[in-house]
């Protein structure tokens, strides 16, 4: 049995699995078809996930009494009652993610139609946990105020409380190395040994997850971006660093240690540029935000954020013309090798560039290598810029409890798909 199903437009989504100990799995499939598809009503959402109507209409029933759904009105056509309509609950649970970046953090507040309801960035005086893990409580806590504010301001009849969903945050990677020296300013000190997910989550309250930035950045691009139609892509993460997020038939793949992607510390010039991670010749020395600000700063010229790269760009900068081009040369094969080793549907490039920086950078990439993408037919091109914009990372972390709830576990279907149970007529998923 097919573990995905043609949804029309272009769309694939997970097909669900009737028997009662896979319910979980099917509100996240139910939850996916409506995110892709809504407004939608029940029938269609049967027809999409391939489940009974039924099994439908009491999955639905539980999300709206949860408030992850909301009743959107009816659809007007042909004779009859007309089917209700059924949408993601911009109003219901929020989730918020923390960007933990070498000199600030980036907190943000999502709701589950992807709307941002809050963003806050502050400076960051060190990265060790003890400064870290403080830091991140008081500005999440800081968040849940601002969003409990808003709720009482608009609220009318409600009581103003604003319901977490979880709290994801980012970092950038690698994790638990042996054998690289300090890889400087593309990562955090003092995080060695230490169990993120439990510190933070001890002092927040809430359940958390934790990602490197380079894939929590492809979840984002994944729910909400450039891959939300999309089942295998890269994306191309230009933080401080470089890294690589991967989504693979719609899930991401983290590799054995959650390394998979650290794309940075790839050699692309041996003998080359001396590299913090003890190598020489890595791509993150030439193809990095930090590389294009140490090549600035080499003839004075300061670009602290995105604004001020912007503005180089637009004066015709040659220090930024010269990056470019140089950054492009050393990408450019090492998108092919991507192509050939990972076949897919695109390679999307985000992180904090400004979008026109973004924009020149893929320009540069041409004429590309050829490779197995090196079809005429595409639905996309080769390589394209992310939706997410500067704050993609964040955006990211606050989608990975969004991705749990509304993305479904191919996994789950599958161990399901080969048990006798899922053969029993009763509930048996539709053909």
């Amino acid at each position: 049995m097919s573990l995905e199903g043609a949804a029309g437009n272009g769309h694939r989504v997970a097909i669900g699995s009737n028997p009662e100990r896979n319910r979980s799995h099917n509100r996240r499939v139910v939850l996916d078809v409506v995110r892709l598809h809504g407004p939608i009503g029940r029938m269609r959402m049967a027809e999409l996930a391939q489940l009974t109507p039924q099994a439908v209409a009491n999955i639905v029933d539980e999300l709206v009494a949860e408030r992850l759904l909301v009743e959107v009105g009816r659809l007007r056509r042909g004779r009859g009652q007309p089917p209700i309509q059924f949408a993601v609950n911009p109003d219901g649970p929020v989730t918020i993610g923390v960007e933990i970046a070498a000199d600030h953090l980036v907190t943000v507040a999502l709701d589950l139609a992807g709307g941002l309801r809050g963003q806050r960035i502050t400076p960051l005086a060190a990265t060790n946990p003890a400064i870290v893990v403080p830091k991140v409580a008081a500005e999440i806590a800081g968040m849940e105020a601002a969003l409990a504010r808003a709720e009482r301001a608009g609220a009318g009849d409600r009581v103003g409380e604003v319901e977490i969903l979880g709290v994801g945050v980012v970092m950038p990677g690698p994790f638990g190395i042996e054998g690289m020296t300090s890889v400087g300013p593309t990562t955090l000190a003092g995080w060695d040994g230490a169990e993120p997910a439990a510190e933070i989550g001890a002092v927040v309250g809430h359940a958390v997850v934790v990602e490197n930035d380079a894939t929590a950045a492809a979840i984002g691009e994944r729910l909400f971006g450039a891959g939300r139609n999309l089942q295998t892509f890269c994306l191309l993460y230009f933080g401080a660093g470089l890294g690589l997020g991967l989504i693979a038939d719609g899930r991401p793949y983290r590799g054995a240690f959650g390394n998979a992607g650290e794309i940075g510390h790839a050699v692309v010039a041996p003998g080359g540029r001396a590299c913090q991670c003890g190598q020489r010749g890595c791509l993150e020395q030439y193809a990095s935000v930090h590389a294009l600000r140490e090549r600035l700063a080499e003839r004075s010229v300061a670009a602290p954020d995105a604004a001020a790269l912007a503005r180089l760009l637009e004066t015709g900068d040659p220090i930024l013309a010269a990056w470019i081009a140089e950054a492009a040369a050393h990408l450019a094969p090492m998108i092919a090798t991507l192509e050939n080793i990972l076949d897919p549907e695109t390679i999307v490039f985000g992180g904090v560039l400004p979008d026109a920086l973004t924009d020149a950078l893929v320009a540069a990439l041409e004429p590309l290598p050829v490779s197995v993408a090196s079809r005429r037919e595409r639905a996309l091109p080769r390589v394209v810029r992310g939706q997410t914009g500067q704050l993609t990372a964040a955006l990211g972390a606050a989608s990975l409890p969004v991705f749990d709830t509304l993305t479904p576990k191919l996994d789950t279907v599958r161990a399901a798909a080969a048990s006798p149970a899922t053969r029993q007529e009763e509930g048996r998923p539709r053909r």
